[in-house]
């Protein structure tokens, strides 16, 4: 691996019961998107497990984008200290549109090694969650879908 590089994550695995929290926010905040963390461990496998979701507040209250509350972001940085696990990423609904980075999605994602799942609502009673990495120059970002799981607990 090149300095500097991030290694290839394959496969993201959530826990059935951290999907459904995901969701449950997501719903409650409708028409707005929701947001939060996710963090856990990376393994030397490619497989990256998401231990615990943090459901944060949309300080920007629209269904349009999100803003994480600083506060909020730094509580959930010194629990995953406390309990030994990572930051892996964020995560984020969309409430009338397709699991799919935008383009403003894409023009925020400054951390090549994050995870970015994106839990679309387009359709309610059918909700896509996906994750993606995001990479490259502002004006040229790659996408690539990771292969999500979802595991029974």
């Amino acid at each position: 691996m090149e300095a500097g590089r991030v290694k290839f994550i394959m496969k993201i695995t959530i826990k059935k019961t951290d999907y459904q929290k995901i969701f449950e926010h997501a719903m409650k905040e409708l028409p707005n998107e929701a947001c939060g963390l996710i963090a856990g461990t990376d393994g030397p496998d490619g497989v990256r497990m998401i231990t615990k979701v943090y459901l944060l507040t949309n300080t920007d209250h629209t269904n349009e984008h999100f803003s994480i509350d600083p506060r909020e972001q730094l509580a959930s940085i010194k629990d995953m200290r406390a309990n030994g696990i990572v930051p892996l990423g964020n995560w984020h609904s969309h409430p009338e549109s397709p699991s799919r980075p935008s383009e403003e999605d894409k023009r925020l994602a400054n951390d090549s090694r994050a995870s970015y799942l994106i839990l679309s609502l387009e359709d309610s009673k059918n909700p896509v969650l996906n994750a993606f990495h995001v990479e490259g120059p502002e004006d040229g970002r790659t996408v690539r879908k990771e292969e999500l799981v979802i595991t029974e607990d």
